[in-house]
């Protein structure tokens, strides 16, 4: 008998047994869970647990994130997925929910906590509200647009609104043009590949987002990664790719790409974007700038990191963002001007818009982006700008800076270690130990404080964190009351690890919530 004859009767035989229920290890009758609670009752289901090792293949997936997943994260997954029902604003709702079986499934008891300190969405101006200029606006788009596009924007699925977000998002960041995407994720992934290629470099921040990071591999190019923030680092990798051109031809580099990000959603930190575009003009790179978290939270006018140095926005190649943070929305957007060579293999003035529009994966095969949604994003931008006829825009504006720096001022009085810059409304309080990830983040529930907890692989394994996002929308009670949470949750936990001098009672009395913006 052929080998091809061996296999084909043990598939039949085994498709035999199965339908006659004789060899699984769960049959339909006992309806036995299996380890992620779910019930199998499918034949296809129930032939993976029949007892016939598979010898011949090899481990679909192992190593050190198999193990801490296993070992770790299960028992403590009760911290994330927790359901909320109400809008993400400084107060949110959040449905409560037990397990039975170590953190293999939850089920909702149906208690709701109430009134829930919301310290973890990105709602950095309080624009994710479900009433105001905002939502009625948005509401009645959905009355003239319905929900969705159901086309692209290469078919039917261009709208007039998209039209109008666009101009109005140049206009908004300084530059000559802009195209809008349906998802920030999307927006860079797929967007770089279009930029990048074969015979290209890209040098990548060692801490930036898995989106750049999967555009700059989805791309083909090559990849060299360079110190967090680090400009001598930086600066000599671009030096190296000058010098010595590519690999074992030593040709030069038909283009050499910088990923940076504005703020890095995990540390805090605000890049040193005047010394990257002095590198960048010196070695005649182009420089990729992701304002994912930093636009509409940073700079006098909202504008983002380059509005915070006062930089020319012609001095960044391509500007990229997303609306899902400050302005309470979702999808993403690339703004530039006219560019020299974009793709590698065209030699002649192109426009950086129209060769997305025409070459990015996202653009073309995305569905448009929703009415209500581009709607929002067009109310929220208009009220940054102060086109709306108030002041709303430039308060909530003044309100987060305020914010930002007596929450960060107050942490590090109370002995907490913190990264990120002072002005940065991404709050990362170290923990360290990866066993108090869950410890954290179940008593600060208790106290009615929902907060973000972080650790392995999004951080290196002995920096887990806390992650707190600044609001607008917080009001200096709601900030007491998260901070008296902390300070209590980290003299339980022991989680106060500075070795600065901390100040006295009457010291602490006499700072005062208006004095941490006199700086």
């Amino acid at each position: 008998m052929t080998g091809a004859e061996q296999s084909a009767n043990m598939t039949e035989s085994a498709a035999s047994k199965l339908l006659n229920g004789e060899t699984c290890l769960w049959t339909s009758n006992g309806k036995k869970p299996g380890r992620n609670g779910f019930v199998k009752t499918h034949c296809i289901f129930q032939q993976q647990k029949c007892r016939r090792p598979k010898e011949d293949f090899v481990p679909l997936y192992q190593d050190f994130e198999n193990f801490y997943t296993r070992n770790l994260y299960m028992r403590i997954r009760d911290n994330w997925n927790r359901p909320i029902c109400s809008v993400p604003g400084a107060k949110m709702d959040v449905m409560e929910h037990v397990t039975h079986d170590y953190n293999w499934t939850f089920k909702h008891t149906g208690t709701v906590l109430i009134d829930v300190i919301n310290m973890g969405s990105y709602n950095y101006l309080g624009f994710a509200e479900n009433s105001g200029l905002c939502a009625d606006a948005a509401a009645q788009a959905t009355m003239k647009y319905s929900m969705g596009v159901c086309g692209t924007r290469h078919e039917i699925g261009n709208l007039d609104k998209h039209e109008e977000l666009e101009k109005l998002v140049a206009r908004f960041l300084g530059v000559e043009s802009s195209m809008v995407f349906g998802m920030g994720f999307a927006t860079n992934s797929m967007n770089i590949p279009a930029l990048a290629g074969k015979g290209c470099l890209i040098l990548s921040d060692e801490l930036n987002h898995a989106s750049l990071v999967l555009g700059a591999r989805l791309s083909g190019s090559t990849i060299r990664v360079f110190k967090h923030n680090n400009m001598q680092s930086l600066e000599k990798l671009l030096m190296d790719a000058i010098v010595h051109g590519q690999p074992r031809t030593h040709r030069p580099w038909k283009k050499i790409l910088i990923l940076v990000e504005g703020i890095y959603s995990m540390e805090g930190s605000i890049v040193r974007l005047p010394e990257v575009i002095s590198l960048k003009k010196k070695y005649r790179a182009y420089l990729y700038l992701d304002e994912a978290h930093s636009i509409g939270a940073l700079g006098p006018g909202g504008r983002g990191v380059v509005d915070y140095f006062g930089l020319d926005p012609c001095d960044v190649d391509i500007m990229m963002g997303t609306f899902t943070k400050s302005f309470g929305a979702a999808g993403g957007y690339i703004g530039g001007n006219k560019m020299t060579d974009i793709p590698a293999q065209i030699g002649y003035i192109l426009e950086l818009i129209d060769y997305l529009r025409t070459h990015s994966h996202s653009a073309i095969y995305a569905t448009s982006m929703s009415p209500p949604v581009a709607q929002q994003i067009i109310t929220s931008m208009k009220c940054i700008m102060g086109e709306d006829g108030t002041t709303l825009g430039q308060e909530r504006l003044c309100q987060l800076s305020k914010n930002t720096t007596y929450f960060r001022r107050r942490l590090q009085e109370m002995g907490f270690i913190i990264y990120g810059n002072n002005n940065s409304p991404v709050v990362p309080l170290m923990l360290y130990m990866p066993a108090k990830i869950g410890a954290f983040g179940r008593e600060m529930l208790k106290r009615n404080i929902g907060t973000v907890v972080v650790g392995f692989p999004a951080t290196p394994i002995i920096e887990s964190r806390a992650r707190f996002c600044v609001s607008a929308a917080h009001t200096k009670e709601m900030l007491d009351t998260a901070l008296n949470a902390i300070s209590e949750v980290g003299d339980l936990l022991q989680l106060k690890y500075s070795r600065h001098a901390r100040p006295s009672n009457e010291e602490t009395k006499q700072f005062s919530y208006l004095d941490s913006h006199q700086d």
